[in-house]
C-alpha cells in the first residue's frame, strides 16, 4: 500500500512541475472574429438553387386502338397530361458567360429548368450537356448578362485535414453554408458514377445539397457536392464529393459547344488487386489495379500492357484500385501520353500509353423507340468501342461488338414494363435480323399482336414471346 501511494505521489508532482500549455491571449479585434465569413462572401453568389421538372404525360389506353370501342366512346383526347415531375438541387457557376454545373441526378429526365441566384433572381436554363457517367451536366443561362463565376481549383493539391466549406439548398430551405474537413481523399466504393472517386467531407451536406459547391479556404471550387451515407436520409458526417479535376472535362466540353465528353480510353479490363491477388503475385499489400484482358488494337495493347499485369502509379500519382486507374486516365486531356507505373514478374517498368478516345466504328444514330411495340419506350444506339465505354458496359460480357444496344429505358415505359434492361443487345423481332437502329425502328414500325424477340443479356441469348 504504501508503495502504491508513493507511486501516485510521484505523478501528481510530476503533472504539477509540468510545464503549462501555452495560451495564446488574442492580440486584436481582428483575431477575436476570424471568421469564413470573407470565403463565403465570395463563393456564395456563384452557388445557384436548380429547380427542375417535366410534365410525365398518362400512359396511352391501348383500348382506343380498337375499332368498336372508338366507335362508341370516340377518340384518345391527344396529350393528355399527369403530374408535373419535379427536381430541387444546387449548382455552381463555372463560367460568366451562365455555364452552370449540377448533378446528372438532379435533372435526370427532366425537361424544364430554372436557376434561381443568391440575390433571389430567377432564370430559366437549358441543358447543353448530360454526363450520366460523372453524374454531372452542364445548364446554360437563358440571359446574356454576365454572372459570377466560381474559380476552378485544384482537388490533386487538398490534403485529408483541410478545412473545406459546402454550400447548396438542403431540403429547400435556401442557400445555407456548412463547414468542415476532408475526412478522406479518393473513395471508390460510393456507387454514384462510374469513376467511383471522390472526395469525402463532414461538412454537413443534406438532400437538395447535390450539384452544390464544396470549396477550399481560398474560395476556391475543389468540387461538386453530391452524395452522402445516411440511415435516416439526412446528414451522418459523411458527404462525397466529384473532384474539380473530373469536372474540368465537363466544363470544357461545354465551352467548346460538345454535347457528349470525350476522354482518354485504356481498352483494358481491370480488377482490383485482393489479398489473394496480392499473394499469388508476390505484393506485399493488396493495392494496384490488375489487367484482366486486353482488347485488340486499343491504346493498352498498343503500350504493351498484358494479361496479369499490375498497374501500380499513371505520371506517378499511386493508385490504390481500378477506379483509381479510370480517374486518372480519364481527367487527362486527349492527346499526348500517361505514363504507367506496371508491374510484371518482380519488376516495375514505365509503359507510355497513348491518350485517345475510344474509336465509334459505326455511328451510333440513337433514337428512342416511339412506336407501339414491347420495346416502345427504349433509346437505342448502334454498338462500336466508343457506346460501350460511354455506356460502361463490358463488351466481353455483351458477347457483341455489333449489334443495337439498349442504352436507356424510359420509366413507366412498355419497354419498362417488360424488363428490357440497358446493355440489352437486339439481335432479332418478328424474324428479322436486327443489325442498326434502323432496322429495329422498322421492325418494331409493323403493327402485331404478338412479338418474338431475340436480346443478348450478359452473354448469353434470350428468346421471348410477347402478346402486346
Amino acid at each position: 500500500m504504501a508503495r502504491l501511494c508513493f507511486a501516485l505521489l510521484t505523478v501528481i508532482l510530476a503533472v504539477a512541475s509540468a510545464p503549462a500549455q501555452e495560451r495564446k491571449v488574442p492580440a486584436s479585434p481582428q483575431e477575436v472574429h476570424l471568421s469564413f465569413a470573407p470565403i463565403v462572401a465570395r463563393a456564395r453568389p456563384s452557388v445557384v438553387n436548380v429547380y427542375a421538372s417535366r410534365v410525365e404525360t398518362m400512359p396511352r389506353n391501348p383500348m382506343f386502338d380498337d375499332p368498336f370501342f372508338r366507335h362508341f366512346f370516340g377518340a384518345e383526347p391527344e396529350g393528355r397530361k399527369g403530374r408535373v415531375a419535379q427536381s430541387l438541387g444546387s449548382g455552381v457557376i463555372v463560367d460568366a458567360s451562365g455555364l452552370v454545373v449540377t448533378n446528372h441526378h438532379v435533372i435526370e429526365g427532366m425537361t424544364e429548368v430554372k436557376v434561381a441566384l443568391s440575390d433571389k433572381h430567377e432564370y430559366e436554363a437549358e441543358i447543353v450537356l448530360r454526363d450520366p457517367r460523372t453524374d454531372l451536366a452542364v445548364l446554360k443561362i437563358k440571359n446574356a448578362d454576365k454572372f459570377p463565376a466560381l474559380e476552378l481549383g485544384d482537388s490533386d493539391a487538398i490534403e485529408v485535414g483541410d478545412f473545406v466549406i459546402a454550400i447548396g439548398n438542403p431540403f429547400g430551405v435556401g442557400q445555407s453554408v456548412t463547414q468542415g474537413i476532408v475526412s478522406a481523399l479518393a473513395r471508390t466504393q460510393v456507387g454514384v458514377n462510374d469513376y467511383g472517386f471522390f472526395i469525402q467531407t463532414d461538412a454537413a451536406i443534406n438532400p437538395g445539397n447535390s450539384g452544390g459547391a464544396l470549396v477550399d479556404t481560398w474560395g476556391r471550387l475543389v468540387g461538386i457536392n453530391s452524395a452522402i451515407l445516411s440511415r435516416s436520409g439526412g446528414s451522418m458526417g459523411i458527404g462525397f464529393a466529384i473532384p474539380v479535376n473530373m469536372v474540368r472535362s465537363v466544363i470544357t466540353t461545354a465551352r467548346s459547344g460538345g454535347a457528349v465528353v470525350k476522354r482518354p480510353f485504356l481498352g483494358a479490363k481491370l480488377q482490383n488487386v485482393t489479398r489473394e491477388i496480392a499473394d499469388s503475385l508476390g505484393l506485399d499489400r493488396p493495392v494496384g489495379a490488375v489487367v484482366a484482358s486486353v482488347a485488340r488494337g486499343t491504346p493498352a495493347a498498343q503500350a504493351g500492357l498484358k494479361r496479369g499485369d499490375v498497374i501500380a502509379a499513371v505520371d506517378g500519382v499511386a493508385v490504390d484500385d481500378a477506379a483509381g486507374v479510370d480517374f486518372r486516365i480519364g481527367v487527362k486531356p486527349l492527346g499526348g501520353v500517361a505514363s504507367l507505373s506496371v508491374l510484371r514478374g518482380g519488376k516495375t517498368q514505365a509503359m507510355p500509353v497513348k491518350l485517345e478516345p475510344a474509336p465509334e466504328t459505326v455511328p451510333r444514330e440513337a433514337v428512342r423507340l416511339a412506336s407501339r411495340s414491347p420495346l416502345q419506350g427504349a433509346q437505342v444506339m448502334n454498338l462500336s468501342p466508343a457506346v460501350l465505354d460511354a455506356l460502361s458496359l463490358d463488351g466481353d460480357a455483351l458477347g457483341a461488338n455489333e449489334g443495337v444496344v439498349v442504352a436507356d429505358v424510359e420509366a413507366n415505359s412498355p419497354a419498362a414494363e417488360f424488363g428490357f434492361q440497358k446493355g440489352d443487345v437486339v439481335v432479332g423481332v418478328n424474324g428479322a435480323e436486327i443489325h442498326a437502329t434502323r432496322d429495329l425502328v422498322a421492325a418494331t414500325a409493323k403493327a402485331a399482336r404478338a412479338w418474338d424477340l431475340t436480346i443478348s443479356r450478359a452473354g448469353q441469348t434470350i428468346r421471348t414471346r410477347i402478346g402486346f
